[in-house]
């Protein structure tokens, strides 16, 4: 299609949060928004493939995490022929959606963006909050504010990755790069804490062209229905992205199954991400080209607290970035080092009384700073490990119980050890589990080995204190702990545009979303060489004699 001008976008800037106060609007319209799910709840979700729904019959439940009695909807998990179709349809989309212009590439997703933002925020606050158990705050931070950067900030990147072209170019030549699309259909499998990944584990693929079938988390799914459908009410042609709930490693399978698959784009555990990744090698004779394999997974993130830290800063980050969510953060702290100065000094005392004084409850009470755990299968996992803890000789502080009668609720618990590599130390969680390993204030050096070598995840940390020459010492030992380092802030709340988000060894591939980095990774550039004079003779000077 014709190009009849060099299109600049509006100016596009990080999400105003909203902080929905007692008696303001937007608590009243948030409240509203989840009284009205929940009463129309259970959702009959289907699969969703070239536009068209797709019911198999096979139905299957997600419950609210508050109320494990009643399904907030009930989704249709897509058949090996559903899937088979999705491919398909993905497949005979990406030519046109590929030479799409650009500029209406980008109008689509920032009318999604503007979408969210205004039209449906509370709707979809709603349905992270009952389905995904989210508080207000968290809601409002995922899928409001962050789901809507990732969209409007990948259109920033996308202008800025097309403009990148070679600066040199010979007498008579024309030098020019095209970022072309992978060849073949993209798999996003999306995980049940963030709506705003599931949205831009889909999107940042879709954006430079590529199709994608989208598995989203079971836990997840009506939050990431409504997603998917603000995108076509946005202009997603209806086969760009395919919608496929259903059973993970069946559909995952079949897509890495597939001569096509070009590449995948995964947020999950390690375990899962790296049997992925032995399966597609094993499967590289078959494809077309080698496949792109994107993942961020899991994390032991934690807090190192040098002597001259400030109390109460520093267990203020503890509680926000150990207990928001219920620690179900790929970021959420795990570990935190005190040094005993500043443990008998005060930090043990405010640490405890404040973890106590946190209460849990459902969403629709908005009081409480956080809320349940996703499911069965979680409350099961944390409370053991917080039994085999105790079993280890760790001290419960606060919390380490739970009460799974009607919602899956675990109290915040913090555990006091004296083994550095005790099973809390070292196992990831994802649940609201600080454990505090005391160290003498003479062992710093000790210490950031210890954090550096203790667990084989390298995802977020943060250091404390205010003597600058130990802040510096501690940031270049523990240069490759975490991919995303905090000084005196807590090892949560990454935002889109300002602090690139991703861990490398087993925390991930570091392709750092809410950058442009991760575009980088979905697409296949075509170098171009164009020469306008033509050449009289074939031989060159240095053949003359």
């Amino acid at each position: 299609m014709a190009q009849l001008a060099a299109f600049k976008i509006p100016e596009i800037r990080n999400e105003p949060m909203r902080s929905y106060g007692p008696g303001s609007t937007d608590r009243q319209k948030l409240e509203e928004a989840l009284a009205r799910l929940d009463a129309q709840a259970p959702f009959d979700v289907p699969a969703v493939i070239n536009g068209k729904e797709v019911r198999s019959g096979d139905i299957q439940p997600q419950p609210m995490p508050h109320n494990h009695a009643k399904n907030l909807s009930n989704y249709h998990a897509a058949t090996p022929e559903a899937v088979t179709a999705a491919i398909d349809s993905a497949l005979a989309a990406k030519n046109d959606w590929e030479n799409l212009p650009w500029a209406d590439k980008a109008a689509i997703f920032l009318k999604a963006a503007d979408l969210i933002a205004f039209k449906y925020r509370y709707d979809i606050m709603a349905a992270t909050m009952l389905g995904q158990g989210k508080n207000a705050w968290q809601a409002e931070i995922d899928s409001a504010a962050e789901l809507v950067d990732f969209l409007r900030f990948s259109v920033k990147f996308v202008e800025q990755l097309y403009t990148q072209q070679p600066s040199e170019n010979s007498e008579g030549v024309w030098n020019r790069t095209e970022f072309r699309p992978l060849e073949g259909f993209v798999l996003a499998v999306t995980p049940f804490n963030f709506t705003a990944i599931g949205g831009n584990l889909v999107g940042a693929p879709a954006i430079v062209g590529n199709v994608v079938v989208w598995k989203p988390s079971p836990a997840a799914t009506y939050s990431s229905y409504l997603v998917y459908k603000i995108f076509l009410e946005a202009g997603l042609p209806p086969n760009v992205i395919q919608f496929v709930p259903g059973s993970p490693p069946d559909i995952v399978k079949q897509c890495i199954d597939h001569k096509e698959f070009a590449g995948l784009h995964f947020t999950g555990s390690t375990h899962i991400f790296r049997k992925l990744w032995k399966d597609i090698a094993n499967n590289i004779d078959i494809y077309r080209g080698y496949p792109r394999i994107v993942g961020e997974t899991g994390g032991k993130n934690f807090h190192f607290y040098h002597p001259s830290a400030d109390i109460k800063s520093g267990v203020v980050q503890a509680l926000r970035a150990g207990f928001e969510y219920s620690g179900q953060k790929c970021s959420a702290l795990a570990r935190a080092y005190v040094p005993r100065s500043l443990w008998e000094g005060g930090f043990k005392d405010e640490l405890v009384k404040q973890a106590k004084s946190i209460t849990i409850g459902p969403c629709t009470e908005f009081e409480h700073f956080t809320g349940p755990v996703i499911g069965r299968p979680a409350y099961d996992r944390i409370t053991g490990i917080i039994e085999k803890a105790k079993a280890q000789g760790g001290e419960i502080l606060a919390g380490g119980k739970g009460d799974d009668s009607k919602g899956f609720f675990i109290q915040p618990t913090v555990i006091l050890t004296k083994d550095p590599k005790s099973i809390t130390m070292t196992e990831e969680i994802f649940g609201p589990v600080i454990t505090v390993f005391v160290y003498e204030d003479k062992d710093i050096d000790a210490t950031l080995k210890l954090i550096d070598t203790t667990t084989e995840y390298g995802l977020t940390g943060s250091i404390f204190g205010q003597d600058r020459q130990a802040l510096a010492h501690a940031s270049a030992a523990l240069r490759n702990a975490a991919g995303n380092f905090y000084i005196n802030d807590k090892c949560t709340g990454a935002v889109v545009g300002q602090q690139p988000f991703g861990g490398a060894r087993a925390s991930g591939t570091n392709d750092k979303s809410g950058s442009i980095s991760i575009l980088y990774r979905f697409i296949s550039a075509r170098s171009i060489k164009e020469n306008f004079i033509a050449p009289s003779e074939y031989a060159y000077p240095s053949n003359l004699v």
